[in-house]
């Protein structure tokens, strides 16, 4: 074969692609309106991209400029969250579109103030890409760890957007890095510049030819550390501990409770409190909770009714949004994930400088493994792990500090990202 043949081939190739996942997501969209009959999320999922280019054309004028930043999650959210703030605050003269693509982000930070519209991130057909691109026209689009949307990805390339790809982390079992990924890997052509958490991920991209990447970790840690400047008073939260030493189990699912149900039930002692701040917060499971502890049980939805909160040893906390403000109270922190569906965020409790206690599927994230290995972070495997560990803390004042300041430090030692990338973007974008 010829070499003018065998790239006419590859063209072919990757325009055969483009063509059957543009036509996947059409059969997808399809099937989750049917779903969403009968699925509230995924109800959410699809109603709310209907309003999505209505809002932009309601707020965004052809002659605006504009910087747009996309989040999977509320996770992601967190960490391009120093990044948003920061821009709003120094580009007053730009419009900032924020888009969520799961509702689990957009649904909790849908009145997020910091940007001129937030809304779902439209299905990545071709058309929907010219669309949303052509209404955003931003000056510069900036991903959120990750999220690569072939056709959203190719239309910010026709239009020569600088595109970054900001806390990115990449890992060898990833598509770009298979034998058969060369279409993916075209995806990534169109990111003028890649800040990774880890010389890992750096080594990866290098390892397919990419040299635009700056290790500059990950700006949760920012995120974090600036959270321990604002005012995390809650005065309830004190009528319930009244200086006594406390757990704070948050993000916790049915195998976590588990755990804490046996301690709670067998061990816990009148010189201490537990707060439990479930990750699913359906009344019927938060009463099947409540109604699996002994010890006397108060929820955050009945404190309006309960004036005598220092009566209790427990604490269910049944809404969202202020379960970082509580990790200010623990004394010891358990951060659930970590024998079901993947651990949860480790350094929000870390950056108040708490020993915290995981479960043991924590290999995906970083900061856990880090956190883990320096010894701030301690690793349960069983219901007797957990009582053992759980009553050394209490116990053992010194033990307790000396593992929280590990946590504190591991913050510390970890900020600066935000500062690194804000530079880039200042050499990119005039004020």
């Amino acid at each position: 074969m010829k070499v003018w043949e065998f790239f006419c081939a590859i063209l072919l190739s990757l325009c055969l692609m483009r063509v059957l996942y543009n036509i996947t997501i059409y059969i997808v969209r399809f099937f989750l309106r049917i779903i969403a009959l009968f699925n509230n999320k995924i109800r959410f999922f699809v109603n709310g991209r209907k309003e999505s280019f209505g809002k932009i054309e309601n707020t965004i004028k052809p002659t605006d400029k504009t910087i747009w930043i996309h989040c999977a999650s509320l996770g992601e959210f967190e960490q391009g969250r120093p990044i948003i703030e920061k821009l709003r605050a120094k580009y007053h003269n730009h419009k900032i579109v924020l888009t969520f693509f799961s509702p689990s982000g957009y649904e909790v930070r849908k009145e997020y103030d910091e940007v001129d519209v937030v809304c779902y991130l439209p299905l990545d057909t071709i058309l929907n890409a010219k669309t949303f691109i052509k209404l955003v026209h931003p000056k510069m689009a900036i991903f959120v760890k990750y999220e690569f949307w072939p056709s959203i990805l190719n239309e910010l390339q026709k239009n020569k957007v600088e595109t970054i790809l900001i806390s990115g982390i990449f890992r060898k079992n990833q598509v770009f890095f298979k034998s058969f990924g060369g279409w993916m890997r075209k995806s990534l052509l169109t990111f003028t510049h890649f800040f990774v958490q880890d010389e890992k991920s750096q080594k990866l991209l290098k390892s397919i030819g990419f040299d635009n990447a700056t290790v500059s970790g990950d700006t949760r840690f920012d995120r974090v550390f600036e959270i321990t400047k604002q005012d995390n008073s809650l005065k309830f939260i004190k009528d319930f501990i009244q200086g006594k030493p406390t757990i704070v189990a948050g993000s916790t699912w049915k195998e976590d409770e588990k755990l804490l149900i046996n301690y709670i039930n067998t061990k816990l002692t009148s010189e201490e409190k537990f707060i439990i701040a479930p990750h699913n917060i359906n009344p019927n499971e938060i009463k099947a909770l409540k109604n699996s502890i002994t010890k006397k049980t108060v929820l955050f939805s009945e404190i309006e009714t309960n004036a005598s909160l220092n009566e209790h040893q427990v604490f269910i906390i049944d809404t969202i949004g202020i379960l970082t403000k509580i990790y200010s109270y623990a004394s010891i922190a358990y951060v659930g994930g970590g024998f079901e569906t993947g651990l949860h965020n480790v350094l929000e409790p870390a950056t108040f400088g708490v020993p915290i206690l995981i479960g043991p599927k924590y290999n995906k994230f970083n900061e856990a493994i880090e956190l883990v290995d320096k010894g701030g972070c301690i690793v349960v495997n069983t219901q007797q792990d957990f009582d053992s560990q759980l009553q050394k803390l209490f116990l053992d004042a010194v033990y307790r500090q000396d593992k929280g300041n590990i946590s504190k430090k591991y913050i510390e030692d970890n900020i600066g990202a935000t500062t690194k990338i804000l530079e880039y973007i200042a050499s990119k974008i005039s004020i």
